[in-house]
């Protein structure tokens, strides 16, 4: 009698790791760098050049005025509000002095200059 016998484990030879012919060196190092570096020289350039037209002069500037009220001890918002436009919705003139003097959380300290709104200036 003959016998077949199947095995299950397979073998596989293992492949060396293949390793990479290129190895950069220093001069290779730094001529990689170089040519990174183009792009970035060429936007310097080009905005050191192109730069030069924004050229600023006195001629026909408007100029902008402000009345100012220096805040006191007791004075709020609602208070400078209703005593600059006595006839206006004190919400929108505080509204319109937080945006003007850029103001968070309408806080105010004593001695600070605040800018008022053209509209409500005599």
């Amino acid at each position: 009698m003959s016998s077949i016998s199947f095995s299950t484990a397979v073998v596989i030879p293992a492949r060396p790791a293949t390793r990479s012919r290129l190895r950069l060196t220093a001069r290779g190092r730094s001529v990689l760098l170089a040519l990174a570096a183009i792009p970035l020289a060429v936007g310097i350039a080009f905005a050191a050049i192109g730069g030069g037209n924004a050229i600023a002069s006195g001629d026909d500037v408007a100029v902008a005025s402000f009345e100012t009220v220096t805040v006191l001890p007791g004075d709020t918002l609602w208070s400078i509000a209703t005593s600059i436009a006595p006839t206006a919705d004190p919400r929108d003139v505080i509204g319109e002095i937080s945006r003007l003097n850029m103001l968070r959380a309408g806080e105010l300290q004593i001695g600070q200059e605040l800018a008022i709104p053209a509209q409500y200036t005599d």
